[in-house]
């Protein structure tokens, strides 16, 4: 296995440990509840966050997700426990597939698209750089969110001020 890759695998293992304690901290009577009539609500946002390491499989498994003809279907959750066995499930499918692909393959072009219109083009291995930021991203958003309904943030790089004695 490649340096690469193994340093990919070691990333996503250290942001999956981040993001299980997030993801655990969701109530399960606000999945509904949003802060902002722009925002998403937590179900969305976690479901999303969630389901995000299957990034990776796509990348290394596909060449482009065209919206156009594959329209956007988030797994329907309603509670923590599932949120957790579908990220759990999710890393599972992301480890799997990044483990068995190749360096060569991370070089390969992959597109981002909604028919005629292009978002981008990155090579495989910059889909999983940007699908582990969007993880990040997100969970930060989930943190701000949580925050506003008062509750605990666990540490990300460190500890949280939820998680110091002062």
């Amino acid at each position: 296995m490649s340096t690469i890759i193994q340093s990919l695998l070691k990333e996503m293992e250290q942001e999956a440990q981040t993001t299980r304690k997030m993801l655990s901290r969701v109530p399960n009577d606000k999945y509904d509840w949003k802060p902002h009539p722009k925002s998403m609500n937590i179900k969305s946002l976690a479901t999303h966050i969630a389901e995000l390491p299957t990034w990776v499989t796509m990348a290394v498994t596909t060449d482009e997700l065209d919206f156009a003809s594959n329209p956007y279907q988030p797994q329907d959750i309603t509670n923590t426990d599932d949120l957790l066995k579908y990220f759990e499930k999710s890393l599972a499918n992301g480890r799997e597939h990044l483990e068995k692909t190749n360096e060569k393959t991370l070089d390969e072009q992959w597109v981002l698209r909604n028919g005629d219109e292009i978002y981008s083009k990155s090579s495989k291995a910059e889909v999983i750089r940007m699908t582990y930021c969007q993880i990040v991203h997100h969970r930060a958003q989930l943190g701000v969110f949580l925050r506003l309904l008062d509750v605990p943030i666990p540490g990300s790089y460190g500890p949280s001020a939820d998680d110091m004695s002062f």
